[in-house]
């Protein structure tokens, strides 16, 4: 078995040629196509000169092209930079100089912002326009065989959100991709029979390991969904009866009050995976019993390929909990300093295992900084129960400190989630002189509802200690979100008139 990653495509093209690998609304791709494909885009690539451990860019939406050009690229010996379609041109230009990507593959839709980006280094922008990218491998050489590639050589870099600075490319190798892969695909017994809703962005980490990469090991088909849409989504798991679907919190809480939702027989949904952020225990709850399955919550990074621990379809679940450690992988919580903390005990995330990252790529002081004897520091706050079973609190950098106390985003998010009249909150600090920082949310309230302030600041108050409750609350059309749904705090604006209130 080779240690390349693109193995995993050629492994299953062998066993399952004629199965469906892709669905696009009506088109459907085999997995002996996407091998055929993938084989294509190595020989062109490698008449274009790519020399192993080339980077190259793949700034593609979620369309069955991705996945050819991924597979492809490392077929060839490649190692692949996955990049957001949105992004600006002066954005791209990062994305391509900082890792010295020599290629890019741009949906035709995004090709100005690509070549701006390209217009000024030595990337060759290779644009993807259906019809036309067929013609281009059509008259390329295709390469069967898989690069030699060692299983510490870089497969991914994966560019972190850049939350403190520019974004840091993680190194991914071929053996944390390929085991993350095979560990997720084992955790949710993904096979043959299964069909994936491919909602995640596939740039990301989530849904790169825990949809695309998994299915290729499953043999699973993936019908994509090339934007993120509730109404959209629930109508694609009526039609290509979907059991699998994989989201953020953002996307479950879009479905579950999709007014279309009592309309679509969703029953073939059995499994459905959550992480990028907290999923608050109220909304687990009402979308398993509005859609009859099981949401398996769990938790990892792009560091980490990305997963590290999940709730276990075989064992106990525990709602609010990220489970324990995938096989293979080590979790501790641990202090400032390093050592481990007591049982029961708030502390930082640390993670060593198959998963984690071969480094940042060209930031040796960040690298050391985040990995020290094999363990990963991760900036995530979280405790440890009798069970062994991992809670996160808080990123450590989102802590609210009011008057000297803890008070952490998490624990309250969670409160008002469970008032029936909330869509949406964000817990954030807001600056204040007389307590450091006091306790914000910004609340997107459910269509027809009726709710003040005071009515929701009343509410927590009867829940939470008093120095956690929000004295500062304002209200908002819609919270900003990543690319993946995941709700950003950096982004959420406090108002003039809440910060002097």
């Amino acid at each position: 078995m080779s240690t390349n990653l693109a193995g995993i495509v050629t492994e299953t093209a062998e066993r399952i040629p004629d199965a469906v690998a892709y669905k696009l609304d009506d088109t459907e791709i085999t997995w002996q196509a996407v091998d055929e494909g993938s084989a294509r885009v190595a020989g062109l690539l490698k008449e274009k000169g790519l020399e192993p451990g080339d980077r190259v860019g793949v700034m593609l939406p979620n369309v069955p092209y991705f996945p050819i050009a991924y597979y492809g690229v490392l077929r060839a010996g490649g190692a692949v930079v996955p990049m957001n379609v949105l992004l600006k041109g002066r954005e791209v230009k990062f994305y391509l100089e900082d890792p010295e990507a020599k290629w890019v593959f741009a949906w035709h839709d995004f090709a100005e912002a690509a070549e701006k980006g390209a217009e000024d280094g030595d990337t060759e922008v290779i644009l993807v326009q259906p019809g036309e990218f067929e013609k281009l491998l059509g008259d390329a050489e295709p390469v069967r065989d898989l690069a030699d590639r060692d299983g510490d050589d870089t497969a991914v870099f994966l560019y972190t959100s850049g939350t403190t600075g520019q974004p840091k490319g993680a190194e991914l190798t071929h053996d944390n991709m390929r085991a993350n892969a095979q560990a997720s695909c084992d955790l949710f017994s993904t096979d043959d029979d299964d069909i994936v809703l491919g909602a995640l962005p596939l740039f990301h980490a989530f849904g790169q390991t825990c949809c695309m990469n998994a299915c290729a090991v499953g043999g699973a088909t993936m019908t994509f969904i090339p934007r993120f849409d509730p109404a959209k989504a629930l109508e694609i798991i009526e039609r290509d009866k979907v059991t699998m679907f994989s989201g953020v919190p953002t996307m479950y809480n879009a479905m579950l009050n999709d007014k279309s939702r009592e309309e679509r027989d969703t029953s073939s949904l059995k499994t459905c995976t959550s992480g990028g952020s907290a999923m608050p225990g109220e909304l687990l709850r009402g979308f398993e019993k509005a859609f009859d399955c099981m949401i398996l919550e769990g938790y990892g990074l792009s560091e980490t390929s990305p997963v590290a621990s999940f709730n276990h379809p075989d064992k106990e679940r525990k709602v609010g909990s990220i489970g324990t450690p995938i096989e293979g992988v080590e979790m501790k919580v641990v202090d400032d300093d390093r050592n481990d903390v007591e049982q029961g005990e708030v502390g930082e995330i640390a993670i060593k295992g198959h998963n984690v990252m071969k480094g940042y790529w060209n930031r040796q002081e960040a690298t050391d900084e985040a990995i020290q004897d094999g363990w990963f520091l991760t900036g995530d706050m979280a405790k440890v129960d009798e069970d062994g079973y991992f809670f996160i609190v808080d990123r450590k950098k989102e802590l609210i400190i009011r008057g000297g106390y803890n008070v952490y985003p998490r624990e309250i998010e969670e409160v008002l989630y469970e008032h029936e009249g909330v869509l949406e909150a964000a817990v954030v600090g807001v600056p204040d002189d007389s307590m450091g920082e006091e306790v914000g949310a910004a609340v997107v309230l459910k269509d027809g509802q009726d709710v003040s302030a005071d009515d929701l600041k009343a509410y927590v108050k009867e829940q939470v200690a008093n120095y956690k409750y929000p004295r500062k609350i304002w209200f908002v059309d819609e919270l900003p979100k990543g690319p993946t749904g995941k709700i950003l705090k950096k982004d959420i604006e406090v108002p003039e008139e809440v910060k002097t209130s």
